[in-house]
């Protein structure tokens, strides 16, 4: 039987869950509920950065804006504060924060052999792709942390795992440092995060480069859009997670401008769009910047000037470092001036009390005021989609400063943060100012008594007479402590306190060393004045350099223009049937070479007198590894997936110098890492242009293969005998394996069934179906007859040879075969064992023997004087002139497949040429004019002013520094930024 409770226990039962449900602590650690209002009254409101309110209040209730105006009701028993003459801002947000997450420790491979393999099960083939990872689950509140941002004015902070090429999503934390910490996550999962930087936590090899991340990118989002179409065998979390997370603010950590354009060149490929995080130096390409429409998170990490005063010292430091400590500054100006939207971050802050510097630093050198606080407030909310942060709109989270003026005024005090309507004090708003000069009398003597530096942290100096008297001072909450040893401490210390009721004269209680106590009373005589040290701050704003494109020694002002020119009187080697012809003229207009004669009209063209002169068409090169920002990607044996026109610099310094030695085109070849590399890239050297327009328009298309040493990991160290192949039987098979695949590959594509999109087999596919060509490092003829041979069994053939040192051994099976060119260097041998048998006849005795011969560089050094390597030809096997000019012209433009549209002068070409002031296969010989399609890209006199206006740029922004130092700004060691020049074996030996 069920027996009842007494009533009247029932009731206290009920009275007690009632009282416990109401006061006693909940497991999330809510203690208690504040339903109170507090009212703000009387200050400038900024609701939004154009929503201001003059004298107005602010009305929070529960942690949310309740009203914002000039009438607003404020209900009875609200808390009121009288803000008058002080401003309220929306506290600030930062969406690329780092708070309170820790990266992974790095896990160096030491002596380990290299990971090729990933090493979770259940997700991605690539351990550097994790957008499964939350930054909630490894987020831990950061008091200390935390205290630092809310000094700085933020009150939210987007906060990830800074790991990682896909680094999972992000979480949304309000900087309460209360113990309200159940209220402070405002969104667990905010924006997934991405970069170009693989994780510390895993030794997985692959990507080695930045074009190989970029390649993972593009194919993780490919197989995304495979596994969402249910193809998958097998699960996959991190696909599931990346698929989850799509329609989440994606957030791009690019770091440079570069970068930027790379990361919105796949968001395009893939119909994304991201926010990404710059490098500060967007301002050197802005044109191209506003083109990808994506918005920007910009560092105010701004560089600290050299330290030139020793001039030695200072020819360290590069004309393009120079400038951009002088320019960078003006970069969140730049974008906004251009409509580019964007947000602030502390990210790249070595020091966040170095924020407020820099942000007025920003303002000074002409960031709106009103677009530096959307870019802090309004805009990081908006990218996030959240309206209730960054504003002061009803409902909104009270999230506020409080300042004494502007924000942006150096001199304007941050007195309160309130984060979810709880208050946080970063300075007494009540403080009086008792910095100047004050007679000070304690202890039966008159000192002298003057405070200056900040109102909030007086700094005192004391003496007694002309004796300088040693103190120290600590001023708060209205109550002054002054601690001294008069006369030299004869009598021991005195401490002086008492409460400041008015800065004119206070004083208090003062106590011996001894424990007497007295009193003193300190009366000013004289206001505050600035200090000289105060004086050395002064705001310096050098005049801002001019940015060049590219932004650095030997930029152009404005990019040159195509010219219509006449050429009257040169002699033209023609790199065609037609031979070199004797004073003959030929006219450039609209970028073609549109005539070639004697006694030519101009037609309102420039004439050029070039009696006396050389004409030629620009110089090829069929194997270069200048411009680019990687050359290997070495962590797999095939990496036919990169393309080198991801990773073009198009700002390298060896452009204009390969101009400056009459090279108009070349070809960006992957190293040698693997036996199958990277996809070329085509390009003329059309200096002062971004990177997407140096190449060839409809391109043909290419792929780096290599033979050898290098593919096989020789010369890699003892612990690289892990990746396939070992041996050079084993780089035969790697091409036999991946043929045959790419040859199923393409059957099941062309059967109309479904298949998984894969890069690296498309590119596979197209070798085998003859729409891209093979260009292949090569040394040994027992390696070249074996690719030879397997290419046949494939029905293919192989397009280039290069390097091909042994080329004289094997010129009639290649010939034979159907290779279409063989690109050698003039004299290089004997720098690794498999070069011994090479020798410099190897060029003349392949062209005896019918095959198309190139002269290469591989070298930077080398590319700008390919018309002399050119020479060697002559010297060495008895080649003809006009032959061995061929070899750098029309020669390296047939094995491009571009010979139609560059390589020789003939009509209706492109306008790729040089004119040279001496025979052009002479050591003498200086490229005077190097036009492509028409463009003086390069002009010999041009170039000696430059040198000119660079050692005078120099110069000035020297003094400049020099003077920054002087006005007490901080200063950096000179340090040299070197320059990269890359081999085929760059990053290979020693990864």
């Amino acid at each position: 039987m069920r027996k009842r409770l007494p009533v009247l226990l029932l009731v206290f039962l009920c009275s007690f869950t009632f009282y416990a449900q109401e006061y006693f602590p909940k497991n999330d650690g809510v203690k208690t509920t504040d339903h109170h209002y507090t009212a703000f009254t009387n200050a400038k409101i900024y609701v939004t950065p154009t929503q201001i309110i003059d004298n107005g209040t602010l009305l929070i209730q529960r942690g949310k804006v309740i009203a914002a105006g000039r009438k607003v009701s404020v209900p009875a028993h609200s808390l009121v504060i009288d803000l008058q003459g002080k401003h309220i801002y929306p506290s600030f947000i930062d969406i690329h924060s780092e708070f309170g997450v820790k990266k992974p420790a790095r896990q160096g491979r030491g002596r380990r052999s290299p990971q090729y393999d990933a090493s979770r099960k259940g997700f991605y083939w690539n351990d550097h792709i994790m957008p499964d990872k939350n930054a909630f689950d490894a987020f831990a509140f950061d008091s200390n942390e935390a205290k630092k941002l809310l000094q700085a004015g933020f009150g939210t902070v987007n906060t990830h795992v800074a790991d990682g090429i896909v680094r999972g999503t992000s979480v949304l934390v309000a900087l309460d440092s209360t113990d309200r910490y159940d209220m402070r996550i405002l969104d667990e999962k905010a924006a997934q995060h991405l970069s170009f930087v693989k994780s510390v936590a895993s030794a997985q090899n692959y990507p080695t480069s930045l074009m190989g991340a970029m390649a993972l990118i593009r194919q993780m989002y490919k197989d995304a859009e495979w596994y969402a179409g249910g193809h998958a065998e097998n699960r996959d979390f991190a696909l599931e997670a990346l698929n989850a997370h799509k329609g989440l603010p994606q957030i791009f950590d690019a770091g440079s401008y570069q970068n930027d354009l790379r990361a919105a060149k796949i968001a395009k490929e893939f119909g994304l769009t991201y926010i990404i995080k710059g490098g500060g130096d967007e301002y050197q390409r802005i044109r191209e910047i506003k083109a990808t429409g994506a918005s920007y998170i910009l560092p105010l990490g701004f560089p600290d000037a050299y330290d030139v005063t020793d001039p030695y010292q200072a020819s360290k430091v590069s004309l393009a470092d120079m400038r951009l400590w002088n320019q960078a500054p003006g970069n969140p100006a730049a974008l906004a001036k251009n409509g580019i939207p964007f947000a602030l971050t502390l990210s790249g802050l070595e020091k966040t009390d170095n924020f407020k510097t820099n942000l007025i630093r920003a303002v000074d050198y002409g960031l709106e005021k009103t677009k530096a606080l959307e870019a802090l407030t309004t805009i990081p909310a908006g990218l996030l989609g959240k309206s209730d942060i960054g504003n002061l709109k009803t409902g909104s989270y009270a999230n506020f400063l409080i300042t004494s003026g502007d924000l942006f005024d150096k001199e304007s005090i941050l007195y309160e943060n309130w984060v979810l309507g709880a208050r946080h004090i970063m300075e007494d708003m009540d403080i009086k100012d008792i910095r100047g000069t004050y007679t000070l009398n304690a202890g039966g003597t008159t000192y002298t008594l003057t405070m200056t530096g900040e109102a909030a942290s007086p700094k005192p100096e004391l003496t007694a007479g002309t004796e300088k008297i040693g103190s120290k001072l600590t001023y708060q909450n209205g109550w002054f402590n002054l601690f001294f040893a008069p006369d030299s401490g004869k009598d021991g210390f005195l401490r002086l306190s008492g409460l400041v009721a008015t800065p004119e004269k206070f004083g208090g209680k003062t106590v011996r060393g001894n424990g007497t106590e007295g009193s003193w009373t300190a009366t000013r005589t004289a206001g505050h004045k600035e200090s000289k040290d105060t004086a050395k701050e002064e705001k310096f704003l050098p005049e801002t350099a001019a940015v060049t494109y590219p932004n650095k020694a030997y930029g152009f002002p404005e990019l040159p223009k195509q010219e219509n020119i006449l050429f009257k009187n040169a002699t033209v080697w023609t790199s065609e049937d037609a031979g070199i012809l004797e004073n003959t003229d030929v006219l450039i207009k609209n970028g073609k070479i549109a005539r070639i004669g004697k006694d030519l009209s101009a037609g309102g063209a420039r004439v050029i007198d070039a009696a006396g002169k050389h004409l030629t068409a620009g110089i090829i090169d069929e194997h270069s590894h200048i411009a680019a920002a990687s050359i290997n990607e070495a962590g797999h044996n095939s990496s036919a997936e990169v393309l080198m026109e991801d990773v073009i610099d198009a700002d390298d310094i060896n452009i204009y110098r390969n101009l400056s030695g009459g090279v108009t085109s070349i070809q960006i070849l992957h190293g040698s890492a693997n036996p199958i590399g990277g996809r070329s890239a085509i390009i003329k050297l059309k200096w002062g242009l971004p990177a997407a327009e140096l190449i060839y328009k409809n391109s043909p298309k290419f792929i780096k293969f290599a033979l050898g040493e290098n593919v096989k990991q020789s010369n890699w160290g003892d612990l690289q005998t892990v990746r396939f192949p070992q041996s050079r039987m084993g780089v035969e098979q790697v091409y036999m394996d991946y043929f045959q695949r790419a040859k199923e590959y393409d059957a099941l594509k062309k059967s109309g069934k479904p298949y998984r999109f894969d890069y690296e087999m498309e590119t596979l596919a197209e070798i085998i179906n003859k729409e891209r060509f093979i260009s292949c490092h090569s040394y040994v003829q027992s390696e070249i007859n074996m690719l030879m041979k397997v290419t046949e069994r494939f029905d293919f053939p192989v397009n280039t040879f290069t390097h091909i040192l042994e080329g004289y051994k094997v010129a009639d099976k290649m010939k034979a075969h159907g290779v279409v060119g063989a690109s050698t260097f003039s004299d290089w041998w004997a720098y690794k064992f498999e070069v011994n048998d090479a020798i410099p006849y190897n060029a003349a005795i392949m062209h005896s023997q019918g095959l198309n011969v190139a002269i290469n560089s591989d070298d930077a050094e080398m590319s700008r004087r390919l018309n002399q390597e050119a020479a060697k030809t002559v010297k060495y096997g008895g080649v003809s002139e006009e032959e061995a000019w061929k070899m750098v012209t029309i020669n390296p433009a047939r094995m491009l497949h571009l010979d139609h549209r560059v390589g020789s002068i003939k009509e209706g070409k492109d306008a790729d040429v040089v004119l040279w002031s001496d025979h052009p296969l002479s050591i003498y010989a200086i490229a005077e004019k190097t036009l492509i399609e028409g463009v003086p890209y390069y002009d010999y006199e041009t170039m000696k002013q430059m040198q000119a206006n660079i050692a005078q740029e120099r110069n000035t922004l020297i003094n400049q520094m020099i003077e920054a130092k002087n006005k007490g700004m901080k200063t950096q060691a000179p340090k040299k930024t070197d320059e990269k020049h890359f081999h085929c074996d760059t990053e290979v030996y020693g990864i």
